[in-house]
């Protein structure tokens, strides 16, 4: 199992697939690298794609002092130490849902390891709704557990059409296992950072290109969300000179969805 070793005492399991410049996808709250299992299929015919566990998700382990204190903030110094103890100068960066804060918070801190950034299916800020309905998956954290987390994100996760599939429920079940390689303290905790956090300072500060990419029935990070939220809607006003594009009939988990036609807007963004 191949893992490096952080400053504080964290292990990084990562895996390596395909050939060229690099990749690194991080993941969201309640997966590990399995949010990315069927993107990284598209992806390494043109890039070395990287998918890490991030710490106290999967076959990753905290350091002796527990969490980092910073939330997201540590979260993505931990991600920016990975790079550097990976043997990269410089990597392109893909994160979705919580991975993105996490990806633009890197972004702002650690500029010198990221080459160009794309951000999918994220806020800066959770308006009210969003933080209700997270409020639901702690709860069936704490109380039923992480396969019962799985069952109430996918209904929002989804787009409607996405259920009409052949292989939907299979998909469900495999997200059912990636959900319970995590403790429900991780994805709490992962929350709970989200919650606090208001990345829209961030904005101004990034100088790497950025793609945005989203899917037009994302009911937990819409595009425009409520007054008390900030979303793709509000960041592209803030940056205008930034690349999006909203694929139809596409839900929350867009890297699992719809990964072919991400990748197809992808791969010409970060080769351009």
């Amino acid at each position: 199992m191949p893992t490096v070793k952080l400053p504080g005492g964290e292990t990084i399991w990562y895996k390596k697939t395909g050939t060229g410049a690099p990749l690194l996808h991080i993941h969201g709250s309640a997966f590990g690298w399995r949010n990315f299992e069927k993107m990284t299929p598209h992806m390494a015919p043109h890039f070395e794609t990287i998918d890490i566990d991030l710490p106290g998700y999967g076959d990753s382990t905290l350091g002796p002092n527990g969490p980092r204190p910073d939330g997201i903030a540590g979260i993505a110094d931990q991600v920016a130490e990975t790079i550097v103890a990976l043997g990269y100068p410089k990597v392109n960066v893909h994160g979705t849902s919580f991975g993105a804060m996490v990806a633009l918070t890197m972004t702002a801190r650690h500029p010198e390891v990221v080459a160009k950034l794309v951000l999918s299916c994220f806020m800066c800020r959770y308006d009210q709704a969003a933080r209700e309905m997270r409020a639901t998956w702690k709860r069936a954290a704490r109380e039923s557990g992480m396969d019962a987390v799985a069952d109430l994100t996918s209904v929002a996760g989804f787009a409607r059409s996405f259920y009409e599939r052949p292989g939907a429920q299979d998909q469900l079940q495999a997200m059912r296992e990636a959900f319970c390689k995590n403790t429900p303290e991780a994805m709490i905790r992962g929350t709970e950072s989200i919650e606090r956090a208001d990345l829209s300072p961030y904005i101004s500060q990034i100088k790497v290109p950025v793609f945005l990419i989203g899917g037009d029935e994302d009911n937990m990070t819409p595009y425009k969300p409520a007054a008390s939220g900030i979303g793709f809607a509000q960041i592209k006003t803030m940056r205008p000179d930034w690349g999006m594009v909203i694929l139809e009939q596409c839900g929350h988990y867009l890297v699992i969805e719809q990964p072919e036609k991400a990748a197809e807007h992808i791969v010409p963004f970060l080769k351009g």
